[in-house]
Protein backbone atom coordinates (compact mmCIF):
# COMPACT_ATOMS: atom_id res chain seq x y z
CA UNK A 1 0.00 0.00 0.00
CA UNK A 2 1.29 3.56 -0.98
CA UNK A 3 1.76 6.36 1.63
CA UNK A 4 -1.07 7.71 0.44
CA UNK A 5 -3.60 5.09 1.11
CA UNK A 6 -6.45 4.97 4.13
CA UNK A 7 -4.77 3.08 6.06
CA UNK A 8 -1.38 4.90 6.51
CA UNK A 9 -3.55 8.49 6.51
CA UNK A 10 -5.65 6.64 9.75
CA UNK A 11 -2.63 5.35 11.72
CA UNK A 12 -0.84 8.63 11.38
CA UNK A 13 -3.80 10.49 12.66
CA UNK A 14 -4.26 8.21 15.13
CA UNK A 15 -0.62 8.52 16.38
CA UNK A 16 0.47 12.12 15.98
CA UNK A 17 -3.18 13.11 17.86
CA UNK A 18 -3.72 11.54 21.03
CA UNK A 19 -6.47 12.70 21.87
CA UNK A 20 -6.39 11.70 25.90
CA UNK A 21 -3.48 11.30 27.72
CA UNK A 22 -4.09 7.54 27.70
CA UNK A 23 -3.71 7.15 23.70
CA UNK A 24 -0.13 9.47 24.65
CA UNK A 25 0.75 6.88 27.07
CA UNK A 26 0.32 4.35 24.76
CA UNK A 27 1.84 5.88 21.69
CA UNK A 28 4.86 6.39 24.00
CA UNK A 29 5.09 3.03 25.00
CA UNK A 30 4.92 2.45 21.18
CA UNK A 31 7.71 4.53 20.29
CA UNK A 32 9.81 3.40 22.99
CA UNK A 33 9.12 -0.55 21.61
CA UNK A 34 9.99 0.60 18.42
CA UNK A 35 13.28 1.98 19.30
CA UNK A 36 13.98 -1.01 21.32
CA UNK A 37 13.99 0.90 24.59
CA UNK A 38 15.11 0.53 27.28
CA UNK A 39 18.17 -1.70 26.70
CA UNK A 40 17.96 -5.00 28.45
CA UNK A 41 20.05 -4.99 32.03
CA UNK A 42 23.48 -5.54 31.31
CA UNK A 43 25.63 -4.05 34.21
CA UNK A 44 27.68 -6.31 36.16
CA UNK A 45 25.96 -6.77 39.48
CA UNK A 46 27.62 -6.09 42.67
CA UNK A 47 27.13 -6.66 46.56
CA UNK A 48 28.97 -4.80 49.37
CA UNK A 49 27.97 -5.79 53.32
CA UNK A 50 25.38 -8.15 52.50
CA UNK A 51 23.52 -5.45 50.21
CA UNK A 52 22.87 -5.00 46.48
CA UNK A 53 25.25 -2.08 45.33
CA UNK A 54 23.37 0.33 43.12
CA UNK A 55 24.45 0.89 39.45
CA UNK A 56 24.18 5.05 40.03
CA UNK A 57 22.83 6.74 43.01
CA UNK A 58 21.19 10.15 41.98
CA UNK A 59 20.80 12.75 45.00
CA UNK A 60 17.57 15.42 43.32
CA UNK A 61 14.41 14.10 42.00
CA UNK A 62 13.73 17.51 40.15
CA UNK A 63 14.12 18.17 36.04
CA UNK A 64 17.58 17.13 35.53
CA UNK A 65 17.62 14.35 38.20
CA UNK A 66 14.51 12.69 36.48
CA UNK A 67 16.20 13.36 32.79
CA UNK A 68 19.11 11.89 33.92
CA UNK A 69 17.83 8.83 35.48
CA UNK A 70 15.69 8.29 32.22
CA UNK A 71 18.75 8.51 30.28
CA UNK A 72 20.51 5.86 32.07
CA UNK A 73 17.34 3.53 32.52
CA UNK A 74 17.05 3.79 28.08
CA UNK A 75 20.60 2.27 27.85
CA UNK A 76 19.98 -0.29 30.59
CA UNK A 77 21.46 1.13 33.31
CA UNK A 78 19.23 1.18 36.92
CA UNK A 79 19.23 4.49 38.46
CA UNK A 80 17.94 5.47 42.29
CA UNK A 81 17.26 8.59 42.61
CA UNK A 82 16.52 10.20 46.47
CA UNK A 83 14.50 13.32 47.45
CA UNK A 84 14.33 15.53 50.77
CA UNK A 85 10.72 16.54 49.38
CA UNK A 86 7.79 15.12 49.39
CA UNK A 87 6.01 13.35 46.65
CA UNK A 88 5.22 15.95 43.82
CA UNK A 89 7.21 18.33 45.41
CA UNK A 90 10.51 17.98 43.93
CA UNK A 91 12.09 20.78 42.79
CA UNK A 92 11.27 24.77 43.14
CA UNK A 93 8.96 24.65 41.00
CA UNK A 94 5.93 24.57 43.98
CA UNK A 95 7.72 25.52 46.91
CA UNK A 96 10.26 28.57 46.62
CA UNK A 97 9.51 29.54 42.76
CA UNK A 98 6.88 32.19 42.43
CA UNK A 99 6.75 33.25 39.07
CA UNK A 100 3.37 33.06 36.99
CA UNK A 101 5.21 31.00 34.29
CA UNK A 102 8.07 29.74 33.15
CA UNK A 103 11.00 32.18 31.08
CA UNK A 104 11.39 29.82 28.54
CA UNK A 105 9.56 29.34 25.05
CA UNK A 106 7.14 26.74 25.19
CA UNK A 107 7.78 24.68 22.26
CA UNK A 108 11.24 23.34 23.89
CA UNK A 109 11.38 20.63 24.57
CA UNK A 110 13.02 19.39 27.63
CA UNK A 111 13.70 16.54 28.96
CA UNK A 112 11.99 14.40 26.13
CA UNK A 113 15.26 13.18 25.37
CA UNK A 114 13.86 12.94 21.67
CA UNK A 115 10.69 11.41 22.61
CA UNK A 116 7.70 13.67 20.56
CA UNK A 117 5.37 11.86 22.96
CA UNK A 118 7.62 12.79 26.07
CA UNK A 119 7.03 16.23 25.20
CA UNK A 120 5.65 19.08 27.30
CA UNK A 121 3.62 19.81 24.23
CA UNK A 122 2.13 16.42 23.46
CA UNK A 123 1.38 16.25 27.56
CA UNK A 124 -1.02 19.55 26.74
CA UNK A 125 -2.44 18.62 23.57
CA UNK A 126 -3.25 15.45 24.86
CA UNK A 127 -5.34 17.49 27.66
CA UNK A 128 -6.42 20.39 25.98
CA UNK A 129 -5.94 20.28 22.20
CA UNK A 130 -4.33 21.71 19.51
CA UNK A 131 -6.29 25.45 19.45
CA UNK A 132 -5.57 26.07 23.61
CA UNK A 133 -1.42 25.24 22.38
CA UNK A 134 -1.87 27.87 19.93
CA UNK A 135 -3.24 30.17 22.45
CA UNK A 136 -1.13 29.51 25.28
CA UNK A 137 1.93 32.27 25.53
CA UNK A 138 4.66 30.71 28.27
CA UNK A 139 3.74 27.45 30.38
CA UNK A 140 2.26 27.79 33.59
CA UNK A 141 4.65 27.48 36.75
CA UNK A 142 2.71 24.69 37.99
CA UNK A 143 0.95 23.19 35.01
CA UNK A 144 5.28 22.97 34.38
CA UNK A 145 5.56 20.79 37.65
CA UNK A 146 1.99 18.74 36.54
CA UNK A 147 4.14 17.72 33.38
CA UNK A 148 7.52 16.72 35.66
CA UNK A 149 4.67 14.48 38.01
CA UNK A 150 3.31 12.66 34.80
CA UNK A 151 7.25 11.74 33.08
CA UNK A 152 7.83 10.31 36.89
CA UNK A 153 4.99 8.66 36.35
CA UNK A 154 4.69 7.02 32.62
CA UNK A 155 8.67 6.58 32.56
CA UNK A 156 8.20 4.52 35.55
CA UNK A 157 11.02 6.13 37.69
CA UNK A 158 12.34 4.96 41.29
CA UNK A 159 12.30 8.23 43.12
CA UNK A 160 12.32 7.88 46.36
CA UNK A 161 11.19 10.97 48.81
CA UNK A 162 11.56 12.15 52.54
CA UNK A 163 15.27 11.11 51.82
CA UNK A 164 17.71 13.63 53.20
CA UNK A 165 21.38 12.62 52.34
CA UNK A 166 23.76 13.55 54.99
CA UNK A 167 27.07 12.54 54.38
CA UNK A 168 28.59 11.48 50.86
CA UNK A 169 31.71 9.52 51.11
CA UNK A 170 33.50 8.58 48.10
CA UNK A 171 35.79 5.46 48.58
CA UNK A 172 38.95 3.72 47.62
CA UNK A 173 37.38 0.42 46.70
CA UNK A 174 34.73 1.67 43.41
CA UNK A 175 32.03 2.92 45.60
CA UNK A 176 30.02 5.72 46.95
CA UNK A 177 28.46 5.83 50.53
CA UNK A 178 25.75 7.95 51.24
CA UNK A 179 24.08 7.59 54.68
CA UNK A 180 20.82 9.41 54.82
CA UNK A 181 18.01 9.94 57.15
CA UNK A 182 14.67 7.87 55.28
CA UNK A 183 11.20 7.54 56.76
CA UNK A 184 11.91 4.54 58.22
CA UNK A 185 15.66 6.01 59.94
CA UNK A 186 18.78 5.89 59.18
CA UNK A 187 20.06 4.27 55.75
CA UNK A 188 23.57 3.57 54.31
CA UNK A 189 23.68 2.73 50.35
CA UNK A 190 26.17 1.75 48.42
CA UNK A 191 26.52 2.86 44.59
CA UNK A 192 29.04 2.72 41.78
CA UNK A 193 27.98 6.52 40.45
CA UNK A 194 26.43 8.97 42.24
CA UNK A 195 24.87 12.07 40.36
CA UNK A 196 24.33 15.01 42.14
CA UNK A 197 21.37 16.66 40.62
CA UNK A 198 20.59 19.33 42.72
CA UNK A 199 19.67 22.55 41.36
CA UNK A 200 21.27 26.19 41.20
CA UNK A 201 22.06 26.13 44.85
CA UNK A 202 22.86 22.66 45.43
CA UNK A 203 26.71 23.30 45.52
CA UNK A 204 26.70 26.06 48.43
CA UNK A 205 23.87 27.91 49.07
CA UNK A 206 22.14 31.74 48.66
CA UNK A 207 24.56 34.61 48.14
CA UNK A 208 24.14 36.75 50.95
CA UNK A 209 25.86 40.34 51.24
CA UNK A 210 28.21 40.57 54.82
CA UNK A 211 25.68 43.27 55.99
CA UNK A 212 23.09 40.41 56.64
CA UNK A 213 25.50 39.25 59.58
CA UNK A 214 24.15 42.62 61.31
CA UNK A 215 20.46 42.07 60.92
CA UNK A 216 18.08 39.84 63.14
CA UNK A 217 16.88 36.78 61.22
CA UNK A 218 13.35 37.78 61.36
CA UNK A 219 13.86 41.00 59.34
CA UNK A 220 15.14 39.12 55.80
CA UNK A 221 14.80 36.56 53.46
CA UNK A 222 16.50 35.17 50.35
CA UNK A 223 14.56 34.79 47.42
CA UNK A 224 14.96 31.03 47.11
CA UNK A 225 13.59 30.68 50.79
CA UNK A 226 10.34 29.31 52.10
CA UNK A 227 8.47 32.50 52.89
CA UNK A 228 4.97 33.11 53.58
CA UNK A 229 4.01 35.93 51.96
CA UNK A 230 0.87 36.31 53.48
CA UNK A 231 2.85 37.50 56.51
CA UNK A 232 4.10 40.82 54.35
CA UNK A 233 0.80 42.08 54.36
CA UNK A 234 0.59 46.44 55.30
CA UNK A 235 4.59 45.82 55.92
CA UNK A 236 7.38 48.08 53.81
CA UNK A 237 9.12 45.78 51.90
CA UNK A 238 12.31 45.86 50.30
CA UNK A 239 13.95 43.80 47.69
CA UNK A 240 17.07 43.47 46.62
CA UNK A 241 18.35 42.96 43.01
CA UNK A 242 16.56 43.25 39.96
CA UNK A 243 16.64 39.74 38.20
CA UNK A 244 13.49 37.63 37.90
CA UNK A 245 13.38 36.45 41.12
CA UNK A 246 13.66 39.95 42.54
CA UNK A 247 10.49 40.76 40.57
CA UNK A 248 8.65 37.95 41.30
CA UNK A 249 9.00 38.08 44.75
CA UNK A 250 8.02 41.81 44.46
CA UNK A 251 5.45 41.17 42.86
CA UNK A 252 4.21 38.45 45.60
CA UNK A 253 4.41 40.38 48.03
CA UNK A 254 2.85 43.02 46.35
CA UNK A 255 -0.13 40.66 45.59
CA UNK A 256 -0.07 39.67 49.20
CA UNK A 257 -0.78 43.49 50.41
CA UNK A 258 2.48 44.64 51.20
CA UNK A 259 1.96 48.61 51.88
CA UNK A 260 4.58 49.38 49.79
CA UNK A 261 7.80 47.75 47.61
CA UNK A 262 11.11 49.38 47.09
CA UNK A 263 13.36 47.18 44.78
CA UNK A 264 16.87 48.70 45.33
CA UNK A 265 19.12 47.95 42.37
CA UNK A 266 22.66 48.47 42.26
CA UNK A 267 22.78 49.12 38.60
CA UNK A 268 21.87 52.65 37.06
CA UNK A 269 19.73 50.77 33.93
CA UNK A 270 18.06 47.16 33.93
CA UNK A 271 19.87 45.19 31.06
CA UNK A 272 17.83 44.88 28.34
CA UNK A 273 18.74 41.56 26.30
CA UNK A 274 19.15 37.90 27.22
CA UNK A 275 22.75 37.60 26.02
CA UNK A 276 22.08 33.72 27.10
CA UNK A 277 19.64 32.95 24.50
CA UNK A 278 21.22 34.48 22.15
CA UNK A 279 24.09 32.38 22.61
CA UNK A 280 21.57 29.05 22.69
CA UNK A 281 22.49 27.07 18.99
CA UNK A 282 23.35 23.16 19.20
CA UNK A 283 27.10 24.50 17.61
CA UNK A 284 27.13 26.12 21.62
CA UNK A 285 25.38 22.94 22.75
CA UNK A 286 27.76 20.12 21.72
CA UNK A 287 30.56 22.14 21.49
CA UNK A 288 31.13 23.91 24.10
CA UNK A 289 32.45 20.76 26.07
CA UNK A 290 35.33 20.93 23.42
CA UNK A 291 36.61 24.68 23.58
CA UNK A 292 39.80 25.84 25.30
CA UNK A 293 39.15 27.38 28.44
CA UNK A 294 40.16 30.90 27.23
CA UNK A 295 37.28 30.84 25.02
CA UNK A 296 34.86 28.69 27.69
CA UNK A 297 35.48 31.26 30.08
CA UNK A 298 34.83 34.91 27.76
CA UNK A 299 31.66 33.15 26.59
CA UNK A 300 30.50 32.45 30.33
CA UNK A 301 31.96 35.53 32.12
CA UNK A 302 29.98 37.75 29.30
CA UNK A 303 27.12 36.45 29.57
CA UNK A 304 27.62 36.82 33.46
CA UNK A 305 28.86 40.54 33.22
CA UNK A 306 25.72 41.43 30.78
CA UNK A 307 23.26 39.91 33.52
CA UNK A 308 20.45 38.30 32.30
CA UNK A 309 16.98 40.93 32.53
CA UNK A 310 14.31 40.36 34.22
CA UNK A 311 11.29 38.79 31.77
CA UNK A 312 9.27 41.04 30.69
CA UNK A 313 5.68 39.88 32.43
CA UNK A 314 7.46 39.67 35.66
CA UNK A 315 8.43 42.96 35.39
CA UNK A 316 5.17 44.62 34.46
CA UNK A 317 3.26 42.37 37.16
CA UNK A 318 5.25 44.58 39.65
CA UNK A 319 4.94 48.14 37.74
CA UNK A 320 1.14 47.32 37.78
CA UNK A 321 0.76 48.35 41.32
CA UNK A 322 1.26 52.47 42.49
CA UNK A 323 2.59 51.49 45.40
CA UNK A 324 5.72 49.40 43.78
CA UNK A 325 9.15 52.08 43.31
CA UNK A 326 12.27 50.86 40.48
CA UNK A 327 15.07 52.59 42.44
CA UNK A 328 17.74 52.49 39.87
CA UNK A 329 21.62 53.70 41.52
CA UNK A 330 20.78 52.74 44.71
CA UNK A 331 23.26 50.14 45.76
CA UNK A 332 23.08 49.54 49.59
CA UNK A 333 26.10 51.29 51.95
CA UNK A 334 24.79 50.19 55.10
CA UNK A 335 21.46 49.21 57.36
CA UNK A 336 20.59 50.72 60.74
CA UNK A 337 18.01 48.80 62.88
CA UNK A 338 16.12 51.43 65.00
CA UNK A 339 13.50 48.55 66.36
CA UNK A 340 11.39 47.23 63.94
CA UNK A 341 12.38 49.37 61.16
CA UNK A 342 15.40 49.18 59.10
CA UNK A 343 16.52 52.02 57.34
CA UNK A 344 18.86 51.56 54.23
CA UNK A 345 20.90 53.65 53.31
CA UNK A 346 22.01 54.55 49.75
CA UNK A 347 23.91 57.60 47.74
CA UNK A 348 20.73 58.90 46.60
CA UNK A 349 17.98 57.93 49.80
CA UNK A 350 17.32 56.36 53.19
CA UNK A 351 14.86 53.60 53.23
CA UNK A 352 12.51 52.54 56.05
CA UNK A 353 11.34 49.29 55.53
CA UNK A 354 10.01 46.46 57.70
CA UNK A 355 11.52 43.66 55.97
CA UNK A 356 13.87 42.84 53.22
CA UNK A 357 14.32 40.26 50.58
CA UNK A 358 17.59 39.13 49.40
CA UNK A 359 17.75 38.24 45.57
CA UNK A 360 20.87 38.19 45.14
CA UNK A 361 21.78 34.70 44.00
CA UNK A 362 23.49 32.17 44.82
CA UNK A 363 27.34 31.09 45.52
CA UNK A 364 29.52 27.72 45.09
CA UNK A 365 30.93 26.66 48.65
CA UNK A 366 30.66 22.81 49.37
CA UNK A 367 31.62 23.10 52.61
CA UNK A 368 28.29 24.90 53.22
CA UNK A 369 26.70 21.74 52.79
CA UNK A 370 27.37 19.10 55.44
CA UNK A 371 26.44 16.66 53.40
CA UNK A 372 29.26 16.71 51.27
CA UNK A 373 32.11 17.56 53.82
CA UNK A 374 34.16 14.36 53.04
CA UNK A 375 35.34 15.34 49.60
CA UNK A 376 34.88 19.50 50.21
CA UNK A 377 38.89 19.58 50.33
CA UNK A 378 39.65 17.77 47.58
CA UNK A 379 36.72 19.17 44.63
CA UNK A 380 39.26 21.30 41.89
CA UNK A 381 37.63 24.10 40.92
CA UNK A 382 38.76 26.05 38.18
CA UNK A 383 40.45 28.47 40.66
CA UNK A 384 42.81 26.07 41.32
CA UNK A 385 44.02 25.42 37.98
CA UNK A 386 42.55 28.22 35.49
CA UNK A 387 43.99 32.45 35.77
CA UNK A 388 41.82 34.57 33.94
CA UNK A 389 42.97 37.84 32.57
CA UNK A 390 42.98 40.71 35.06
CA UNK A 391 39.85 42.22 32.75
CA UNK A 392 37.10 38.63 33.13
CA UNK A 393 37.28 38.32 37.08
CA UNK A 394 34.07 36.15 38.09
CA UNK A 395 33.99 34.55 41.44
CA UNK A 396 31.22 32.05 40.15
CA UNK A 397 33.11 30.87 37.31
CA UNK A 398 36.25 30.75 39.85
CA UNK A 399 34.32 28.59 41.98
CA UNK A 400 32.89 26.49 39.36
CA UNK A 401 34.25 22.94 39.86
CA UNK A 402 36.53 21.70 36.46
CA UNK A 403 34.82 18.76 35.55
CA UNK A 404 35.73 16.03 33.59
CA UNK A 405 33.95 14.32 30.20
CA UNK A 406 31.25 12.75 31.95
CA UNK A 407 30.47 15.22 34.71
CA UNK A 408 32.95 13.84 37.22
CA UNK A 409 34.69 15.73 39.79
CA UNK A 410 38.45 15.77 40.13
CA UNK A 411 40.94 15.94 42.54
CA UNK A 412 43.07 18.98 43.22
CA UNK A 413 45.80 16.85 44.14
CA UNK A 414 46.20 13.48 42.55
CA UNK A 415 45.77 10.37 44.73
CA UNK A 416 44.09 12.70 47.45
CA UNK A 417 40.75 11.30 47.63
CA UNK A 418 40.27 8.51 45.70
CA UNK A 419 37.03 7.77 43.96
CA UNK A 420 36.07 11.31 44.07
CA UNK A 421 35.83 10.67 39.63
CA UNK A 422 33.15 8.51 40.73
CA UNK A 423 30.91 11.82 41.37
CA UNK A 424 29.40 13.41 38.72
CA UNK A 425 27.86 17.08 38.89
CA UNK A 426 24.85 17.19 36.86
CA UNK A 427 23.68 20.42 38.14
CA UNK A 428 24.17 24.05 37.28
CA UNK A 429 27.88 24.61 38.59
CA UNK A 430 28.42 22.52 35.42
CA UNK A 431 28.37 24.96 33.32
CA UNK A 432 31.42 26.46 32.53
CA UNK A 433 33.01 22.93 31.72
CA UNK A 434 29.85 21.78 29.73
CA UNK A 435 28.16 24.63 28.75
CA UNK A 436 24.36 25.05 30.05
CA UNK A 437 23.35 21.53 29.24
CA UNK A 438 22.56 20.21 33.17
CA UNK A 439 20.32 23.26 34.64
CA UNK A 440 18.26 24.96 32.50
CA UNK A 441 15.14 23.56 29.99
CA UNK A 442 16.54 24.17 26.08
CA UNK A 443 19.63 21.46 26.32
CA UNK A 444 18.26 19.59 29.43
CA UNK A 445 18.02 16.71 27.23
CA UNK A 446 21.67 16.28 25.50
CA UNK A 447 23.37 16.81 28.58
CA UNK A 448 21.42 14.05 30.27
CA UNK A 449 22.28 11.60 27.10
CA UNK A 450 26.10 13.07 27.20
CA UNK A 451 26.17 11.67 31.21
CA UNK A 452 24.04 8.67 30.69
CA UNK A 453 26.31 7.60 27.60
CA UNK A 454 29.40 8.56 29.25
CA UNK A 455 28.56 6.45 32.64
CA UNK A 456 27.90 3.17 30.24
CA UNK A 457 31.24 3.60 28.92
CA UNK A 458 32.74 3.88 32.04
CA UNK A 459 30.72 0.72 33.43
CA UNK A 460 32.26 -0.92 30.68
CA UNK A 461 35.50 0.02 30.46
CA UNK A 462 35.68 -1.57 34.43
CA UNK A 463 34.33 -4.44 33.72
CA UNK A 464 35.54 -5.29 30.65
CA UNK A 465 37.23 -8.46 31.79
CA UNK A 466 33.79 -9.80 32.84
CA UNK A 467 32.46 -8.98 29.58
CA UNK A 468 34.64 -10.85 27.83
CA UNK A 469 33.63 -13.82 29.81
CA UNK A 470 30.37 -13.29 29.10
CA UNK A 471 30.83 -13.26 25.62
CA UNK A 472 32.69 -16.53 25.53
CA UNK A 473 30.33 -18.10 27.32
CA UNK A 474 27.35 -16.43 25.10
CA UNK A 475 26.27 -20.08 23.94
CA UNK A 476 22.74 -19.05 21.84
CA UNK A 477 23.02 -20.73 18.32
CA UNK A 478 22.63 -19.33 15.40
CA UNK A 479 22.77 -22.39 13.45
CA UNK A 480 21.66 -26.13 14.38
CA UNK A 481 23.28 -28.12 12.15
CA UNK A 482 20.28 -29.50 10.28
CA UNK A 483 20.21 -26.57 7.77
CA UNK A 484 22.54 -28.29 5.25
CA UNK A 485 24.06 -31.74 3.95
CA UNK A 486 27.84 -31.76 3.87
CA UNK A 487 27.83 -32.80 -0.12
CA UNK A 488 31.44 -34.90 1.03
Amino acid sequence: MTQSGPLYIQMTATYLLPSTLADLETRLNQDLSLLDIPAKKWCIERTHAGQTVLEVAVIGGGMAGMAATAALGFLGIQAVIFDRANTGQEGPWVTTARMQTLRSPKQLTGPALGLPALTFRAWFEAQFGATAWEMLDKIPRTQWMDYLRWYRKVLKLDLRNAHHVQAVRPRSDGLVELQMQTPTGQQTVFARRLIIATGRDGLGGPYLPALTDTLSRHQWAHSSEPLDYATLKNRRIGVIGAGASAMDSAATALEAGAASVDLLIRRADLPRVNKGKGAGNPGLTFGHINLPDAWKWQIRHYINAQQVPPPRASTLRVSAFSNARFNLACPIEHIETHGSVLQVHTPHKTFELDFLIFSTGFRIDWSARPEYAALAPFVRAWKDRYQPSPDQPDQELMDSPDLGPVFELQEKTRGSCPGLARIHCFCYPAALSHGTVSGDIPAISEGAKRLAQGIASLFYQEDVAQHFVRIQQFEEPELFGDEWTPSL
